[in-house]
């Protein structure tokens, strides 16, 4: 009998959301990712501390400033995780420029390109690798130079039509709706449990497919953020799914089949590109996406810091 995992894989692409390698090698997903929060996890695991220190120890006969030396730290952390899960994984692997640049794209556009050059220096050429940036205005304009260049983007904490239109219009590689965070701001507003095919983290992706689609976009919608396998199930047919460890061993460990729920529809009208001012506007419109973002944005530089404070320690 089919599990519901490899029957899923046969309407989306499966990309890992962990950095553990063992989970990578166990569930087989096409791409995966690598963030602060997820390296903080590695961080504890046995398995990883002799990466850790060897980074550590090329980073100190580097004799940078201490501040620099601390955000090269980790940058080749990332790097060489990265390197590490890209050589188990036929697709690419995402990396994340810092929340804190998410206002600055010269400097988001700098970020990418180091981090690219550490890739290289490692085998992985560019084709494997994604650059994961926050989807504000400054960071989709980054994209948009980078994506010029021959460096694909991921743009993350994606929770309006505004930021999924001006990435449509950038032309970017991959963009990350998410589920989960959209459903807890609502659970939060109204105190209501949603079932799959009425929750509004899964309407969301669903109109964002439907958008990508009906404008002929090149750009990939790969669903993000899940709380429950029902929500990855009433997506099967978005393009790409990003699940967590757990969420994908819930689903290996079922077996059944598994319905499409998204069809991408023929290519029709495309909207017109949207200005800064229009963007902003769009976005302030919507009172949960204003919310998650910032909270995102927060939250992804708060788990930097803490994996910065980290490798201080560890450096000193």
């Amino acid at each position: 009998m089919t599990t519901r995992l490899d029957a899923l894989k046969r309407h989306s692409l499966v990309v890992a959301d962990t950095g553990d390698l063992e989970a990578i090698k166990r569930y087989r997903p096409h791409d995966a990712t690598t963030n602060p929060s997820l390296l903080l996890k590695a961080f504890e695991l046995p398995g990883y501390q002799g990466l850790i220190d060897e980074e550590l120890a090329a980073v100190k006969s580097e004799h940078r400033d201490s501040r620099d030396r601390v955000e090269h730290a980790v940058d080749r952390l990332a790097v060489a995780k990265g390197a590490e899960i890209a050589r188990v994984i036929p697709g690419r692997i995402s990396t994340e420029v810092s929340a804190r640049l998410s206002f600055d794209n010269q400097a988001s556009i700098r970020k990418a390109h180091e981090l690219i050059e550490l890739y290289e220096r490692r085998g992985v050429g560019r084709d494997r690798v994604l650059i994961k940036l926050a989807a504000t205005w400054e960071g989709i304009r980054a994209a948009e130079v980078l994506e010029k260049e021959g460096i694909n983007c991921n743009l993350t904490l994606l929770f309006s039509d505004a930021q999924a239109q001006a990435c449509f219009d950038a032309g970017v590689f991959l963009i990350s709706p998410f589920v989960g965070r959209v459903t807890d701001w609502y659970k939060r507003q109204t105190g209501r449990d949603f079932a799959p095919e009425e929750d509004p983290g899964v309407q969301f992706v669903r109109d964002v497919c439907e958008r990508a689609g009906r404008g002929g976009y090149a750009t990939v919608v790969m669903g993000a953020s899940f709380r429950a396998t029902g929500q990855v199930l009433a997506l099967a047919g978005c393009p790409r799914l990003t699940i967590s460890p757990a969420l994908l061993e819930a689903l290996a460990a079922e077996e059944g089949e598994v319905t499409r729920a998204v069809t991408m529809p023929a290519a029709g009208e495309r909207l017109a590109p949207l200005d800064e001012s229009a963007f902003r506007w769009g976005h302030n419109q919507d009172a949960m996406a204003n919310d998650k973002l910032a909270e995102g944005i927060r939250g992804f530089y708060e788990d930097q810091c803490t994996l910065e404070a980290r490798l201080a320690e560890r450096l000193s």
